[in-house]
């Protein structure tokens, strides 16, 4: 069990579609573990996902977030602006039971609502790095593993599984994220521009550049100052977006472009990679090493689309005829198909 952070550095990979299914997945098969989603994106799209879909997420994220105190990510840090540097220990005080408002998910799946006020806040967290205490940067780092600790405390557990939904670009919430994350994984399209997006967070959070001495990023050097962990790469998945989906020969190649970027940070840093599953041989070849690191989850067409606007898991949804905000839509066994043993798969190897 480990915090799982969901993150690239780039939009439109699927991030919030694929923290959505993971969670759902990995509570449907650990029925007896509560799964907690911290929403981390101001977008909050997971967040929607998660509590109805399209329209019925959007209503309750609405309700959730004009409250007097906001139960959501936003009310927190409203909290930790007001107490930077000494923990308030309210985190539990923003836990959502999902169940509650979503009947399709699991019953052990908790959330951190997002909330479109982390970009308004955003320069006052990053304003309390700066004063203060010799050690304010480390501090004000360490907001969302006191937030994750919080609500073990409250929930008796000393270890839990979390899924944290990132920002895409690397704002002071997505540093926050990564530095409370033991494993990453890295979701990626099939265009030239997920390789790009792949060089970045290699550089950002790993300090791996591509010339010799180039400029690495404060949060990767503040880290190693602080002596803060950062998390390890668990995997990389490749979305299969229609909308770069032009060829499956164009699609090879961009999966091998950015499994070859991978396997060199692999060559020269394997310590910034997690073995899995436990027990697992360290992979010697490049085969190996794709077989544990590497994943796809394949375009389910209008059923990923209606998992997504409904709120109803992949692995949950039936094929036959839904309404989509006031359409009637048709979902094929086929499409479902296509999607549900690779979000099975995956949930699988998640330890």
């Amino acid at each position: 069990m480990a915090t799982y952070a969901i993150w690239n550095n780039k939009g439109g990979v699927g991030k919030s579609y694929l923290t959505f299914q993971l969670a759902c997945e990995y509570a449907r098969t650990h029925p007896h573990e509560p799964v907690l989603v911290v929403d981390l994106c101001p977008q909050a799209n997971s967040s929607g996902m998660l509590l109805g879909g399209i329209e019925a997420g959007e209503r309750i994220l609405d309700d959730l977030s004009s409250q007097t105190s906001s139960k959501t990510i936003a009310g927190y840090i409203e909290d930790r602006i007001r107490s930077p540097y000494v923990n308030p220990h309210t985190g539990s005080s923003y836990l959502t039971k999902v169940k509650d408002y979503n009947h399709d998910v699991p019953d052990n799946l908790y959330l951190i609502t997002g909330d479109e006020q982390l970009e308004i806040q955003a320069s006052r967290v990053l304003a309390a790095t700066a004063p203060g205490p010799t050690d304010a940067w480390r501090i004000v780092h360490t907001w969302i593993n006191d937030l994750i600790e919080d609500i073990q405390q409250v929930w008796n557990k000393t270890d839990t599984t979390v899924f944290v939904d990132c920002n895409p670009s690397f704002t002071i919430y997505t540093e926050l994220a990564m530095s409370a994350a033991d494993r990453l994984v890295i979701p990626f399209s099939a265009d030239g521009s997920s390789r790009r997006a792949v060089r970045a967070v290699l550089a950002l959070v790993y300090g791996v550049t591509r010339q010799a001495g180039a400029q690495q990023s404060q949060f990767f050097l503040n880290s190693q100052q602080y002596r803060l962990p950062i998390p390890q790469i668990y995997c990389y998945v490749g979305n299969r977006m229609t909308q770069y989906l032009s060829s499956a020969k164009a699609f090879k190649a961009v999966v091998t472009e950015i499994g070859n970027e991978i396997w060199a940070v692999w060559q020269n840093s394997p310590n910034v990679f997690h073995i899995h599953p436990p027990g697992a041989q360290t992979p010697s070849r490049r085969r190996d090493f794709v077989n544990m690191f590497q994943y796809e989850v394949p375009d389910a067409n209008t059923a990923s689309v209606v998992s997504s606007s409904l709120g109803i898991p992949i692995v949950a949804l039936t094929a036959g005829q839904k309404t989509v905000a006031g359409r009637t839509v048709m979902v094929n066994q086929s499409q479902l198909e296509r999607q549900q043993p690779n979000i099975q798969e995956l949930v699988r190897n998640i330890e």
